[in-house]
């Protein structure tokens, strides 16, 4: 009796959306260097030239995926910016002031939790998002300065970015070596940086 070798069917809901999720996975698993269309379509049992029909290349895939990483971290930030004004326990861990900086913590552990799609995020033209991500930032900076004109808004922004981004990508590039720290404890050093970003805390 001869057996029929058939091929089984694969459907799926949404391609274009599964791609970006295996494309994401495999950023934060092992940076985009290797990134392979290749083995994504193999990972997800489509053809090798499926993935073609959502992204032009490979570059138009982690240009996608780069702008998946902005989304989750303007949601990371509003999401620690909102939620420091509903858990602190006195008037002082309430204000914007100091929510801003508990927000701030949220956008350097988003960049040392998920190195690889961080530094995806920041290599290259800016993907779409980009720009929605730092208009968020600086709507919360100006919630904590009210009444500032613009001009200092946008400065005080992007001196506070400069900052946290700088410290984070010290941190992920392994260049603060411990004897810089010498007796400063890492926490410490962080509390620093961000008294040098957004003022002492009060």
């Amino acid at each position: 009796m001869s057996t029929l070798r058939m091929s089984r069917p694969y459907h799926h809901g949404d391609l274009r959306t599964a791609l970006l999720d295996a494309a994401l996975q495999a950023v934060e698993a092992g940076g985009h260097a290797t990134l392979s269309l290749r083995d994504l379509a193999q990972g997800l049992g489509v053809s090798h030239a499926a993935p073609y029909r959502h992204f032009a290349n490979r570059q138009a895939l982690l240009a996608a995926v780069a702008a998946t990483g902005f989304a989750r971290l303007a949601e990371a930030w509003l999401a620690a910016w909102q939620g420091a004004g509903t858990t602190g326990a006195g008037p002082t861990d309430t204000g914007p002031a100091a929510r801003l900086r508990v927000a701030a913590r949220a956008y350097i552990g988003f960049a040392t939790e998920r190195p690889g799609l961080f530094r995806l995020m920041f290599q290259g033209p800016p993907p779409p998002g980009a720009e929605a991500a730092f208009a968020g930032l600086q709507a919360t900076v100006a919630a904590a300065l009210p009444g500032a004109p613009e001009a200092t808004v946008k400065a005080r922004t992007i001196a506070m970015w400069s900052a946290m981004h700088g410290f984070a990508w010290l941190c992920l590039e392994h260049r603060i070596r411990p004897a810089m720290l010498g007796p400063l404890a890492p926490g410490a050093m962080l509390e620093a940086v961000l008294d040098a970003a957004l003022g002492p805390q009060g």
